[in-house]
Formats: structure tokens, sequence, C-alpha cells
């Protein structure tokens, strides 16, 4: 297990081989979210580039026009008074 100090300022320097496997650059943001079921800290890269976001979202099959989006957008908004 890798392990770090925490200055009297609450600074950390994170281990080059955690820093490696996170991706993580200087100038990068970290984020910390607690695990309810495990009961410890996470932590997350909170700066990634645009392009790792490519493929998340699957094309869709036909292109869809302004107007249906608008409809759906409408409908959904009808919907949920």
């Amino acid at each position: 297990m890798t392990a770090a100090t925490v200055t009297s300022k609450g600074q950390v320097t994170i281990p080059v081989d955690v820093r490696n496997r996170l991706g993580l650059e200087s100038g990068d943001r970290i984020e910390f979210s607690f695990n309810e079921t495990t009961g410890r800290y996470e932590v997350f890269p909170a700066t990634r580039s645009i392009s790792s976001l490519k493929g998340i979202v699957k094309k869709p099959d036909s292109p869809v026009s302004i107007e249906d989006m608008n409809r759906a957008i409408a409908e959904k908004g009808a919907s949920a008074r």
C-alpha cells in the first residue's frame, strides 16, 4: 500500500505511482467521495479533456431533427406538470 504524510497545512504529496495510475498531471484537480458501503473515501480525477468524453453517448441510428428534439422536450415538459 502506498502512503503519504499530511503537512501542518493539510497538504499531501500524491506519490508518483498513484498520480500515474490516476492519469494526473500538474494543475489537475481531484475529487473526494465518501463511499457509504465501505466507509472509505475514494479519489477521482476531476479534470479531464473533452476528448476523453468521446464514445460515451452512442450515435442515434438515424439523425434527429431540431423539430423532433423540440417536440420531445415539449412532451416531457407537459408530462412533468
